[in-house]
């Protein structure tokens, strides 16, 4: 079940924005946007690393699961179609063949 990245991508840039407008608004002592943007960071960035940590879990797991996916998978194997349309090598053979066709 594929999940979606967008909430991470949200609030990664809103964590990040908040962090620009709060020091930006600190270094031009624009108090009360640094107060506002100060309150809300903390609970953003809780949420970001919540998120991030989530991801890497999802991660985690699907690499554990991978391996057995692949070693699941069987090698190429000779149907009985494949072997009844090869040309047989000497007259028994092709009776042989034939009586195979017939009983199968």
């Amino acid at each position: 079940m594929p999940v979606s990245r967008r909430p991470l991508v949200f609030v990664s840039g809103l964590t990040l924005g908040d962090y620009l407008l709060w020091n930006w608004s600190l270094n031009g002592n624009h108090d009360l946007i640094a107060l506002i943007s100060g309150l809300t960071l903390p609970p953003l960035a809780v949420v970001l690393l919540w998120l991030l940590a989530l991801g890497i879990a999802r991660l985690l797991a699907n690499a554990a699961r991978l391996p057995k996916r692949r070693s699941a998978h069987p090698g190429p194997q000779r149907t009985p179609a494949t072997s009844a349309t090869a040309e047989p090598a000497s007259p028994t053979a092709a009776s042989s063949a034939q009586s195979r066709k017939l009983a199968a």
